[in-house]
């Protein structure tokens, strides 16, 4: 998703590696802007390649050098390439993960085999949306394209993507789309490309079009998600693969199934990060995974055998003693090894009584209503924290407040640890009234002086299509998997809402859910077989030197949320300073604000954002501007984009869009 994964939380500096400027031609006349490190001796060597549009001149670059520096001082070349119509590279990008990037990756792949430096192998890797395009890029089968190492990607776009969860939208991708859309118009640099600069960004703004206007158009799981998910058919997948993310993160579902559904060799690390390079990780420990990856790269672009692939499949964090505040997350814990994964281990079963979680099967009980506020969720942090850098407080803070909104079950004080690992989920027979609903899920532990901690949750956009208004049915209902230890003292607790705002948007006509508690089960898988301890899986993290920069500001950040008890609105503002930074003559900052609002209904919900980012050297200042609003109106989604580039103040490119969405219903568009 955004540049800004990418960036370190500290950087050292020094002698940075030393690194070449290219521009790649295409068949089509398009040049891509590349930097290319190359490790001292000279001799054919491997190319590690990482493929995103996020400015490798300057915006990425502090990182860039980090990585792709280690790597060349590990006897591999290296090379970050922006994608077409992005950084200094011609050509226009217009969306995400299209087929034209795959083309294009499949051509830049071999004009690297083909150079005199190159032993005519070549491996990817990539965080978020070069995770992504490692993967896609991958089902191409390019012949030099021997291994992958992909960090918070997916292979399923619609179902673990950054735009859905279980059928709901998130606001996350609605965060996303406005980043995007601001990304899309960024500047070529005339330092990099020369006087044609100016006409090449023009025809860049004339060309760009908001990309929430695209996805919100497609609400179900159609060709459009299905483009881009190597799920449809993992066969299409013929190297090596490495799957990397955290816990913390949106994305670690799928690490879990491609061990499952991948038929090639295959590596899986899960930590206890969000959304960033483990060598850079937080929460939790950061990891030498830059000398992981290089054990991996030697394996399969060199044929050494450095004993990576000997070593059990899995490395996963147990967490323990999870401590939440918006501003910070810790949890102790350790790694844990496993020799693969299969879903449908043994579990530990609980079952539904009012209040409580037991372990033998209850009393019969009447059904329950579950009718949430629309407010409950304030407490609930980002779908994925940080997924723009930063340190803003995104995390999920103590859930007693959103848990007095809600349906609670508790288990009694645990009097020894209750270890949960993969994917719970609550098998349950539930009715509602309406087209379309929403249950939100979440595992907490509560310590012995009530501080609720959420492990896990779920949430789902439920339809019944065959099922009569205000019939039972059975439904499987499944939370983010995670490898955690409930501790003695403490109690288990699922709590059930039928909203969860501000992270999961909401439908006017959702309403509440009957819930039958007889019969339902929540499962808890245990540790599967051949699971075992490893406290000292990792060394500490290393990295080459930092490019030479300096910070002229450092980020500033906060995360608000008010209650107007008058009009029973609440609003939750987020604002983001982020740090401005200058290399060589060239500064450049970027900034935020978003708003969610929602009073009694769904019809209240709202959200605006304002992004802004700037690039400036002495003579040249360029300045870009999107705002971005969405509401419901007259029983329709109204989206409202306008974006607004300057040159030295003086405004050469203004434009608004507005783009409108009927209302789902019960699981189709209307």
């Amino acid at each position: 998703m955004s540049d800004s994964v990418a960036h370190p939380p500290e950087v050292p500096m020094g002698a940075a590696p030393a690194f070449r400027q290219l521009m790649i031609p295409l068949s089509d006349g398009t040049r891509l802007a590349a930097r290319l490190w190359l490790p001292d001796g000279g001799g054919r060597v491997p190319l590690v390649l990482e493929w995103i549009p996020y400015r490798q001149s300057d915006n990425t670059a502090v990182g860039d050098s980090m990585i792709h520096g280690f790597f060349a001082a590990g006897g591999m070349a290296a090379m970050r390439i922006d994608l077409r119509g992005s950084g200094n590279s011609t050509g226009l990008l217009r969306d995400e993960y299209l087929a034209r990037e795959q083309d294009d990756a499949v051509e830049v792949i071999a004009w690297i085999a083909a150079q005199d430096w190159s032993n005519g192998s070549v491996g990817m890797i990539g965080i978020s949306w070069g995770g992504f395009a490692a993967l896609q890029i991958a089902a191409r089968r390019p012949p030099a394209l021997k291994a992958i190492i992909t960090c918070c990607s997916t292979d399923d776009r619609y179902t673990d993507d950054v735009h859905f969860m279980g059928g709901a939208l998130l606001t996350d991708g609605l965060q996303w789309g406005s980043g995007l859309f601001t990304q899309l118009g960024r500047p070529l640099d005339p330092a990099h490309v020369g006087e044609g600069w100016r006409d090449l960004w023009l025809e860049r703004l004339q060309g760009i079009e908001p990309p929430l206007g695209q996805w919100l158009a497609h609400m179900e799981r159609d060709d459009f998600w299905r483009h881009g998910s190597v799920n449809e058919n993992y066969g299409d997948i013929q190297c090596a693969v490495y799957a990397v993310g955290g816990w913390t993160d949106g994305y670690s579902d799928a690490i879990l199934r491609m061990m499952q559904h991948l038929a090639v060799p295959r590596k899986g690390l899960i930590g206890p990060w969000t959304h960033i390079y483990p060598n850079w990780g937080t929460p939790g420990p950061a990891i030498d995974f830059l000398g992981e990856c290089l054990r991996f790269w030697r394996q399969w672009l060199l044929g050494e055998d450095t004993g990576i692939m000997d070593e059990p499949m899995l490395h996963l964090w147990q967490g323990e003693h999870l401590r939440s505040e918006p501003s910070s997350l810790t949890l102790d814990g350790h790694w844990i090894t496993a020799p693969g994964w299969q879903a449908g281990t043994a579990t530990r079963d609980f079952y539904l009584a009012p209040g409580q979680l037991t372990t033998g099967v209850p009393a019969p009980a009447p059904a329950m209503m579950i009718d949430t506020p629309m407010h409950c969720g304030l407490m609930g942090g980002e779908w994925c924290p940080l997924d723009g850098g930063g340190n803003a407080p995104e995390f999920q803070g103590d859930q007693r407040q959103d848990d007095g909104l809600s349906v609670c079950f508790d288990t009694p004080v645990l009097d020894e640890p209750l270890i949960l690992c993969g994917k719970a989920g609550l098998e349950v027979d539930i009715a509602f009234d309406s087209p379309a609903a929403m249950l939100v899920l979440r595992l907490n532990e509560v310590d012995a002086g009530g501080r609720s901690s959420r492990i896990t949750f779920g949430i789902h956009r439920l339809t019944r299509p065959d099922v009569p208004a205000g019939q039972f049915f059975r439904v499987s209902l499944p939370l983010k998997g995670v490898a955690y230890r409930f501790s003695p003292g403490c109690r288990v607790r699922l709590a059930l809402s039928t909203t969860y705002w501000p992270m999961a948007w909401v439908e006017p006509g959702q309403g509440p859910v009957a819930l039958r508690p007889a019969g339902a089960v929540l499962r808890l898988p245990s540790r599967p077989a051949g699971v075992l301890d490893r406290p000292d899986a990792f060394g500490p993290a290393r990295s080459a030197p930092a490019l030479e920069h300096e910070v002229l500001r450092a980020e500033t950040t906060s995360r608000q949320v008010h209650w107007d008890a008058g009009s029973n609105l609440h609003r939750v503002t987020m604002d983001a300073r982020r740090q401005k930074t200058r290399i060589g003559e060239l500064s450049f900052d970027s900034e935020g604000h978003e708003v969610y609002e929602i009073g009694a209904t769904p019809e209240t919900a709202r959200w605006e954002a304002i992004r802004m980012q700037r690039y400036m050297r002495p003579g040249w200042f360029i300045e870009l501007r999107c705002e971005t609003r969405l509401a419901w109106k007259d029983g329709a989604l109204h989206l409202l984009s306008r974006y607004e580039a300057r040159e030295n103040q003086q405004v050469v490119y203004d434009r608004q869009w507005e783009h409108q969405f009927a209302i789902r219903n019960n699981g189709k568009p209307a």
